[in-house]
């Protein structure tokens, strides 16, 4: 077992924020592994990157930044709610996550930080807990998010996703969905970090990636995300791909072969959507056939 987690940290440190003392980062440890562990196997591991790992606490801002945070978020959320009531959405592939819940398992959804936009409006109130920063910007995307109806994890490939990850598998058990932006919070633009691949073989809820496109919208590309914002009216398009299980013996070779299947899949269904509407009828009759339309609108 300590084998195991020394290579779990191995594989995070550079994944994934509170420094906690080595007393605190024991306890978390201990009980992350059913208690087995003792606080000497602490001390085989970096203490640096144990206590970034499982650091959540806010950031100190100046007090006009934290002004900021509900005014940007109250803006945000405005947009939002303005904006998707008139987006019309076609889904594709939604019966892979009811096979998902039909066997009882909840889902970890994985998607591009460029689309967080038309996502949160259609899967509002679902109560889907998201790995959220503790950065500036992950304050007021925290609000923002949280009244859309999600849940939030602290955490990030900066720092906590430790820490985040034992949340978000504590609600996976309660029977709620968990989700990333998975090149989040900054990059680098569509590379899939591995959190997903490593929280799917802790809890044998597997992973599910998805992308969407737009008829019309305007791309941010001084963003690092080249972030997305549909146009009012837009017709949108989401394609669901099929789950990726993880084996819960799944070795280094098994973790990497998943993260590349996950990076593939990210990368087909954001390559179909986004070129979805200069596609022929032909051919998106073609993928429609694929992935199956769905009754979920």
């Amino acid at each position: 077992m300590r084998g195991r987690m020394l290579r779990e940290i191995a594989a995070l440190e550079h994944l994934y924020y509170t420094p906690m003392n080595a007393k605190d980062a024991a306890r978390e440890m201990e009980q992350g592994s059913g208690g087995a562990e003792s606080n000497a196997a602490v001390g085989e591991i970096d203490r640096n990157a144990v206590n970034l790992h499982y650091d959540t606490r806010l950031p100190e801002l100046r007090w006009s930044r934290r002004m900021q945070i509900p005014l940007i978020a109250a803006a945000v959320f405005s947009l939002i709610r303005l904006l998707g009531p008139t987006l019309r959405y076609e889904v594709l592939g939604w019966q892979h996550a009811e096979g998902v819940y039909a066997a009882g398992k909840r889902c970890i959804w994985a998607f591009w930080h460029r689309v967080i936009i038309p996502i949160v409006w259609w899967h509002r109130n679902h109560g889907t807990v998201v790995m959220n920063t503790t950065a500036f910007d992950g304050q007021w995307t925290r609000k923002v998010i949280e009244w859309l109806g999600f849940g939030t994890a602290q955490g990030s490939s900066s720092r906590g996703g430790l820490r985040g990850l034992a949340v978000m598998a504590r609600r996976l058990e309660e029977g709620v969905d968990c989700a990333f932006t998975i090149d989040g919070p900054r990059g680098p633009r569509y590379v899939a970090k591995p959190g997903p691949v490593m929280l799917a073989r802790k809890t044998g809820c597997p992973v599910m990636v998805f992308h969407i496109g737009v008829d019309r919208g305007k791309t941010f590309t001084k963003t690092w995300d080249h972030f997305l914002l549909p146009m009012p009216f837009a017709r949108t398009v989401i394609l669901f791909a099929p789950p990726i299980y993880v084996p819960a013996d799944a070795d280094q070779r098994v973790l990497e072969a998943k993260h590349a299947a996950m990076q593939r899949e990210l990368e087909r269904v954001r390559d179909i959507a986004e070129a979805w509407f200069t596609l022929s009828d032909s051919d998106r009759e073609k993928y429609r056939a694929e992935f199956g339309v769905s009754s979920k609108q």
